[in-house]
């Protein structure tokens, strides 16, 4: 198993680059946001790889952060999503966009990408909404989750939706500005987090 590769980046290509390291150049592919195509020829980088393993073809996927790479294991393991689909979904949105979408049941959101219909969107909610990793360590507190799942009301619900914004990825000025723009009260911190979403 190839956990990551650095070297020297030879060529940017359609959906892959080339990286070069002790004489040898790796084809790797990549989302089309990936952070390595804004670095220069020559110039070092790194990313994380999974190596995907068929009859006829073996071949790398690299990607900038270990997010990404454990987001793309997790769509692989979704039925009928094979790499190519799994890389579409992650060039069609961050890892904080496809998480926020897949907590929220957002298959809209997932059919941005090439290749994705509405049932394989929601085939990829179903069975991956149990299985995010939703550790601090993750981008997305233990504590967002339980007030996305079950609404649970908190002493400042303002606040636990903009802490819950903060574990999905936003940053805290972000969310507190979206959080405070919501113009009803009384509402439970899953309601506000929705209603936020739609003012970032």
């Amino acid at each position: 198993m190839i956990y990551s590769v650095s070297g020297a980046l030879a060529a940017k290509l359609d959906g892959r680059v080339v990286i070069e390291t002790g004489g040898i150049g790796y084809e790797i592919s990549v989302p089309d946001n990936c952070d390595v195509y804004r670095r220069k020829e020559g110039d070092r980088v790194m990313v994380y790889t999974a190596m995907i393993v068929k009859e006829d073809d073996v071949s790398l996927c690299g990607f900038s952060d270990r997010e990404s790479l454990s987001l793309f294991r997790k769509l692989l393991t979704v039925g009928g999503v094979g790499a190519k689909a799994a890389m579409s979904v992650l060039s069609a949105m961050p890892p904080a966009e496809l998480k926020k979408a897949i907590v929220f049941g957002d298959a809209a959101m997932l059919t941005r990408a090439n290749g994705i219909g509405k049932k394989s969107a929601e085939r990829i909610i179903l069975e991956l909404k149990d299985k995010l990793d939703l550790s601090a360590d993750s981008g997305v507190a233990a504590g967002a989750r339980l007030s996305l799942e079950t609404g649970a009301q908190a002493e400042d619900p303002r606040a636990q939706a903009a802490e819950a914004l903060v574990g999905l990825g936003y940053s805290r000025a972000e969310a507190f500005s979206a959080v405070a723009g919501v113009p009803d009260d009384g509402l439970g911190v899953e309601e506000y987090v929705k209603q936020a979403l739609k003012r970032i």
